[in-house]
Order: C-alpha cells, then structure tokens, then sequence
C-alpha cells in the first residue's frame, strides 16, 4: 500500500486475496485458517511480566562459531513446541471463498466451484465431491509453543480465528484441551492456555534482534507432521510483505510450509527470535523464503493479551503516505524522507494540536521517521495517554508539535463548460480539463473536478481520472482554472519539476499526487 492509516482496519477475505495472488503469499497454517487475513507487525509499550519461574525453562548454551550440529539444542527446545489442532464450523470460514459470479471485488477471476474442490480436499476438508457440506465442522492445523511452565502458549491469529475447539499436542504424543486467552488481529498473535499441569517445559523470547547470517532454527507442525526440525539462517530484516501497516517481518530461509504458522523460529541459544507466519510461494511450498513475526512484537502483545485479553495502541489519528522522490521535489525537500499527512482525522490528536494535509512528520520524540510505515509502527509501540513530540514540516516550516495519543479506536471504523488547465503554448500544464466543483453536481463545493484527462498527459501518467476533485496545488485551495494555472506558473517560476496536488477521488479518501509540470 502507497498509503497507510494508522488507524488500521484488518482487511477483508476478497482484499487479502488480492494482496496475497499477485504476491503469492501463503499462510501457514492448513486449509481451515487460510481464508483468515494476514496481518501483522507493529510494536507496542506494556510491561512484560515474569510469566514462570526458570525451573523449567528450556535454553542452550551459545556455541562459539559455526555449529557442527543443532541435536543438542532441538532436544532442549523441541518439547516446548505443540501441534495445534482447530474444530471450525465451515460456513463461518469457508463458505465466503466461493462466489457464484466467479470473481472477486476487483473484477479479477475468483474460485469457482471446480476450482475450490481439489484445493479443499488436498488440504483436508471433507464433503460431498471435496466440497464443504453446510455447517460441517471442518479441522485446521498450525504450531505453536509453550512460553510459561503452566500453559500459556503462541500461535497465530489466523490458526485459531473463530475455533469452535482447540486441542494441542506435545512431542511426547499427549493431547489436551486449551482454551484462547486473547487474539490480536493486527499483528496476527493469539495466546491460548493449557489448565491443569504446572511443569511444561517452555522457551523465553530473545531479548536482541537477530542479525542477518545469524543461524536459525525452526521447529513446528507443517502439513501435520509434529515435531518437524529445519535450520537456515536469518535473510533479512525488517520485510514488509504488503499485509499491514505494522509489517517489519524478520525473513528467513529456514524451510517452513503449511502448518509452520504460529510455531517459534530459534536462535544458537534456544531464544525464540520470531513466529514462523507466512511464505512466500509459487507452489505452495517452501522455497526458502519465509517471514516471522519478531520476538520483540510478540513478547509486547502477548504481555497485553495475558494481562487483559486484548490489545490497546497508541493512535495519532491521521492518513498518511510516503514522501516519494517527486513529492520531496514538489515540496523542495532535500530527501525523500519522513510520512505525508493526505488528512488528519476529525476530533483526532493530530487535528487537535493543529497538524493538517500536507504537512510532512519527520521525527517522534526525536527519532527520525523515514516513511509512514515507519510512523505507524512507531505511534503503535505508545500507549494511549503517552506524550510524544512531533517534527513537522508545516506549510515550509519545521515546527515541533506535543500532543498526547489516544487509545486507536475499534475497527472501523451535470457537467459544467471544461476550462484547459493551462494548456498554452509554452505553459506549464497538467493534461486536464476542471471545472469548479460547485458546478458539477455532487462533486461538493471545494476544489475543482477533472472533467477530462490527455490520456498522454501528465497527470494521467499519476493516476489522475476523470471525475477526481483537485482541492490544492502546491499548497493553495483552487476553485476554478485560473487558481490551477497560476499555482503551475508559480511552482515553475521556483524552479520546480513537479507540482504537488491534494486529489479526492469518489471512492476514496483524498490524496496526495506529484504531477511533472510539462510545457505546453
């Protein structure tokens, strides 16, 4: 995503699927959880508790060098880790995967019928020619591991999502009831209880962040087979695979595959550097690319969801977008760093202490932001009440800003005579005919509407349609052609390549588009 909403709002089965087919990113847990959305990442600021006493705690000495092999350190750490197995009514979970008009919300071809049946039967559903019945409880599979010595135990969101029953396995073969303690869609972490025993052997989560070329290993449940081992080492850090605002996936290429998703990746010491959670796949199998929630993310929310059952973050309560190359020149910015606000939202922190669109947020509380996803997942780490200081470029100045966060709220949560914009002979132009939005009917009062675009023109090169509403051009409210043409003749005057609008389409939230300035 170009833009980023702090406040977040998991996304839909069909917008998952367009995310994950382009992409080819596979959950990894079996066929019951697939249809559950990927969401993860993000930092939050709570206090850790001491979740058990060291008695049982599993953890191996740190070799020097490379290892000659992993036996010792698997023996300490594989009797933490569990098989999870789900009991899910389908019409709760499958049901919306097939759709009779045989596409999805974009117009893309979806699954149909024929399509769905072998993918349902390879992974376990069973029904009528492969097909769910109605209302069958249908069985889904992931990992996980224990991390107090009396039951607590990690897994994903997307193993547990709407389970009708879990039951967990150990590596001795024993099976038992749990019960879910809490889930965090957003960062796709779930904590799930095992009552009535008090010496589980567990694993602690690492308190440094992996580097990469670290060795790593990962342990856990793919396709059904338990107590599946595999090494590799740490490819990369900080991966964001499209899924959320709070992506800051560690990437590794130690081979996981369906079933893999919730179980611990660990280091040469036996601390649990990530939550194996998504792969990416042309197949549907490993191909050594695999993606872990880090051990900071999940120690953070996991503390939450033992404390209270949930999540609480800090919210800002503005839209923003990254600052790409032509908006930091639209701007005269010297880097393309730091989030464009496209909108603060009504009644919000960011609105109350005066931050407006266009403004461009550069640090919090002294750390420099390099892009919106970076701000994200840094208001995310806050707690609600938390005072933070704010750089702002505002209107060409750098002020700073306090204000205090508040807690994220819960899931949203006739056309007129055309003027040319310009478009003179040795003119700064930007391939558009507008009208003023008073006088075309529902485009509003403010700005002027895009009643046709040169389809080799500029502002279509960026994305600009007929219909959108331009509301400011380098900064300036316009209400008619002749605000546009002399925002473009001022913008080219200093110098400027590109000229930064404030865009509102229909069916979306307003925007900003850096537009090259052509010469007529």
């Amino acid at each position: 995503m170009d833009r980023n909403d702090i406040d977040y709002t998991p996304k839909s089965d069909a917008q998952l699927r367009r995310i994950m087919r382009p992409r080819r990113f596979a959950l990894l847990a079996s066929a019951a959880a697939l249809s559950a959305a990927l969401v993860t990442g993000g930092y939050l600021t709570h206090e850790v508790p001491s979740f058990a006493s060291p008695a049982h705690a599993a953890e191996a000495a740190s070799p020097s060098g490379a290892p000659a092999g992993f036996g010792d350190l698997v023996s300490k750490v594989k009797p933490a880790v569990i098989s999870v197995r789900v009991k899910i009514d389908e019409d709760s979970r499958t049901t919306p995967l097939i759709r009779n008009d045989d596409s999805d919300d974009n117009g893309a071809p979806g699954m149909s019928e024929d399509q769905l049946r072998p993918f349902l039967k390879q992974f376990g559903f069973r029904g009528q020619d492969g097909m769910p019945k109605r209302h069958e409880m249908v069985t889904g599979e992931g990992s996980g591991f224990f991390i107090t010595a009396d039951g607590y135990a990690v897994t994903n969101n997307h193993v547990v999502d709407r389970a009708k029953s879990v039951q967990v396995t150990t590596d001795d073969g024993t099976v038992y009831t749990a019960k879910v303690v809490g889930t965090d869609k957003k960062t796709d972490l779930a904590l799930i209880k095992v009552d009535g025993k008090t010496d589980f052997t567990y694993v602690k989560f690492a308190d440094k962040p992996a580097r990469v070329g670290d060795w790593v290993v990962a342990v856990g449940n793919p396709f059904g087979l338990g107590g599946t081992v595999t090494a590799g080492i740490v490819s990369a850090r900080g991966r964001d695979i499209g899924s959320g605002p709070y992506d800051d996936y560690v990437q590794i290429d130690a081979p996981i595959n369906k079933g893999n998703s919730g179980g611990p990746a660990f280091d040469t010491s036996g601390n649990v550097i990530g939550v194996n959670t998504a792969i990416y796949s042309p197949s549907g199998g490993s191909v050594g690319i695999g993606f872990d929630i880090p051990a900071a993310t999940a120690k953070l929310v996991v503390a939450q969801l033992k404390d209270k059952g949930s999540v609480t973050r800090g919210w800002l309560g503005v839209q923003v977008q990254p600052v790409t190359a032509d908006i930091a020149d639209s701007m005269g910015l010297k880097q393309a760093r730091g989030a464009l606000v496209d909108s603060p939202q009504d009644g919000s922190p960011a609105a109350k202490a005066g931050i407006s669109a266009g403004d461009v947020i550069t640090a919090v509380n002294g750390d420099e932001i390099k892009d919106s996803r970076a701000l994200a997942r840094t208001i995310s780490m806050m707690a609600p009440g938390t005072s933070v200081k704010l750089d702002v470029l505002h209107k060409g100045e750098a002020k700073t800003m306090t204000l205090t966060l508040a807690e994220m709220p819960n899931d949203t949560q006739k056309v007129a005579s055309n003027d040319q914009s310009g478009q003179s002979e040795g003119r700064p132009y930007l391939g558009v005919r507008v009208a003023p939005a008073g006088e075309v009917e529902g485009s509003g009062q403010k700005g002027v509407v895009v009643t046709s675009v040169d389809p080799d023109g500029p502002a279509a090169d960026r994305g600009v349609r007929t219909g959108d509403v331009i509301l400011d051009v380098a900064g300036k409210a316009v209400s008619n052609s002749g605000d546009v043409r002399e925002a473009l003749k001022q913008a080219s005057e200093h110098g400027r390549k590109t000229v930064l609008m404030r865009v509102k389409s229909a069916d979306a939230a307003a925007r900003f588009v850096a537009v090259p300035i052509a010469k007529g």
